[in-house]
């Protein structure tokens, strides 16, 4: 499931609490772009693109968004990333698209 997805990414490290430098964001090794990587709600990693877009200009596989976990939840996070399924949503809902999506390799 994961790897259909895309959701293979690896976890981002733990920063050392004695650390105070400025932490940057990942940065996808293929093209160079920023990224984004959260857990999802079954606990792999994927990696996401920075922004949001309507629905409409991304493709199914590639939905993503972006909530905190109800209740009590194996991953101690604050928000984890859920692959839009079921029911699509409207073509102007902003969803959160797949970074291999958006990758094109230099």
């Amino acid at each position: 499931m994961a790897k259909a997805d895309g959701a293979t990414a690896a976890p981002r490290p733990e920063p050392d609490p004695d650390d105070v430098s400025w932490i940057e964001p990942p940065i996808c090794p293929e093209c160079g772009a920023l990224i984004r990587v959260y857990p999802t709600n079954y606990d792999r990693w994927v990696s996401l693109a920075t922004m949001e877009l309507p629905a409409k200009e991304v493709p199914e596989p590639f939905r993503w968004r972006l909530t905190k976990p109800l209740g009590r939840s194996p991953i101690a996070t604050g928000i984890v990333a859920v692959r839009v399924r079921g029911i699509d949503p409207l073509p102007g809902d902003p969803v959160v698209p797949a970074h291999s999506m958006m990758c094109v390799p230099d």
